[in-house]
């Protein structure tokens, strides 16, 4: 039996740098019958919820370096150090995206759409792949009835246009929480946000997506059916109108958090932590208490649009605080 140690993997890597190092003067390698893909797989996953067939749609994720103020109310060395249990890579912080498609066997709805193609070039297919992915599934975009907004921050809200400008699912009714268009289309709001940098970017944001759309984008309330089987859940902090969902069919249920918490790593893992992107960060606290305690008092399946792919687990509860369970992968639906 081999007696593996933290001793004999370092001789091991040693060693394996030593060969390399001797590679001009060894036999030849032997080169592999397939070259290598270059590429990665598709990012879709389906799941039932009673008589739904649901679809996690992979939008890309984000790695950049951790900034200052990411986490507001504790030092970085703190933040830092639960990117570097959460083995993220050294100093930078990564952040998933993963909108939802929900087939009630009567409407396609895509709970947010991802990032978008246009707005993101520079990531070089790190993000806005939610078309590719969606395409990858055998679902044409013409095909979805409703886009259901959980808020109006760029990630969820961006791929409702194509790379072209041109609407990415021409036959949807996009919906949007009636409190968050109050606020990102208020003027007034606008102009009180000109100090901040980031809030001035998705007020002009907001503005630029739904130019020329207005008329077509239709308002719904807290504590509605806002599509079959699908009811907004008022979950106010991130920002002033964001929503989380409940989807249920027959006895069956998953709660869709949206951005309850941004990175769970983080603030799920932390819930009094505030990020840089809340807007009421004390609401947004008490609602991630109010929301994980109901989540792990019911055992629910939460999806979180942050959460690593296919986005889907369970939430405990950890003393004060709450730790995420994510699912198995089942290879059948």
């Amino acid at each position: 039996m081999t007696d593996l140690s933290r001793r004999h993997l370092l001789a091991g890597v040693a060693a394996a740098g030593a060969a390399t190092a001797l590679t001009p003067f060894a036999a030849p390698a032997a080169r592999a019958a397939v070259p290598a893909a270059g590429a990665q797989a598709p990012g879709f996953y389906r799941y039932k919820v009673g008589a739904y067939e649901c679809t996690s749609i992979n939008d890309g994720a984000r790695s950049f370096p951790l900034p200052d103020t990411f986490v507001k109310n504790v030092p970085k060395e703190e933040a830092l150090a639960a990117a570097e249990a959460a083995y993220m890579p050294k100093g930078m912080v990564t952040v998933p995206f993963n909108p939802q498609l929900i087939n009630t066997g009567g409407k396609l709805v895509l709970i947010d759409c991802g990032n978008g193609i246009a707005n993101f070039e520079p990531s070089k297919g790190a993000v806005g792949r939610t078309l590719q992915n969606l395409a990858a599934a055998g679902v044409d975009p013409k095909s979805i009835d409703v886009v259901l907004m959980s808020h109006l921050h760029p990630d969820h809200t961006n791929g409702i246009r194509a790379a072209d400008g041109s609407m990415a699912f021409p036959n949807a009714e996009i919906m949007v929480p009636a409190k968050d268009w109050e606020f990102w289309t208020s003027e007034d709001n606008a102009a009180k946000a000109q100090s901040n940098e980031m809030m001035k970017n998705y007020f002009a944001n907001v503005k630029k997506i739904y130019a020329g759309i207005e008329s077509k984008v239709t308002k719904y309330d807290w504590g509605k059916e806002v599509a079959p089987g699908i009811i907004s859940v008022e979950a106010s902090g991130h920002t002033p109108g964001h929503t989380a969902f409940v989807v249920t069919s027959n006895n069956s249920k998953i709660l869709v958090q949206s951005d309850v918490t941004n990175i769970p790593e983080f603030f799920l893992r932390n819930p009094d932590w505030h990020v840089a992107y809340d807007v009421d960060p004390v609401q947004a606290q008490a609602t991630r208490h109010k929301f994980y305690d109901m989540a792990a008092a019911e055992k629910a399946l939460v999806v979180g649009f942050h959460f690593t792919f296919p986005s889907i687990g369970h939430v405990e509860k950890d003393g004060t605080k709450y730790r995420l369970v994510p699912i198995a992968w089942n290879p059948v639906i």
